[in-house]
């Protein structure tokens, strides 16, 4: 039984932090359609994404804020995450991704000129994490029903940052040890901003 009920509120003593060797753990997909188990985690990551990007709530649970949140982060072996993004009109668009997989993506790069950051990692780590610019990913919503969606620029980055957490990756694992202001070359890379 989860800890994660739909009572249940996710603060930062609940999220794992780098050297946790579930970081690093390939997660096990979910069972198709989620569980109910796996829809009040889901929903409890969300509600922990809204909270952290409400400066009221954030101030009150003493929340970092968050843009995307994957269940490894709160300890759970699970192929699934979630994210709170906002469009360029200004609305909210919520998502919850059950075994998520990037099923293509452009040939041209972006990357943050801020380097990116992550609610596991309590550290400012400096360094270009190049990513694709646009990526169409295959996942399943809380019915058990096959999506395929789009995702461009910092969307697109926040999936991939997140599909990385699925598979055991840290988002410093991309930047280039030796020079991390280096971009790869050969491929067409610009700036987010």
């Amino acid at each position: 039984m989860s800890k994660f009920n739909n009572d249940y509120i996710i603060t930062m003593d609940d999220i794992v932090r780098e050297g946790d060797p579930i970081l690093r753990v390939v997660t096990e997909p979910v069972s198709m359609p989620p569980s109910q188990e796996d829809r009040e985690e889901m929903a409890a990551m969300l509600r922990f994404l809204r909270y952290s990007q409400d400066p009221e709530m954030s101030k009150k649970y003493k929340l970092r804020a968050g843009v995307g949140l994957s269940a490894n982060q709160v300890g759970l072996n699970k192929r699934m995450f979630a994210a709170l993004l906002t469009d360029d009109q200004g609305n909210e668009k919520e998502y919850a991704m059950y075994n998520p997989k990037i099923v293509s993506y452009s040939v041209s790069m972006t990357y943050l000129p801020e380097s990116e950051g992550c609610l596991s990692v309590d550290r400012a780590v400096q360094g270009f994490v190049p990513r694709y610019e646009k990526v169409k990913i295959l996942t399943y919503d809380e019915q058990g029903n096959e999506r395929k969606l789009r995702f461009k620029g910092f969307d697109a980055i926040v999936m991939q940052h997140e599909m990385d957490h699925l598979n055991g990756i840290m988002f410093f694992d991309h930047i280039n040890k030796e020079h991390p202001f280096k971009l790869p070359s050969g491929v067409q890379i610009s700036s987010l901003y």
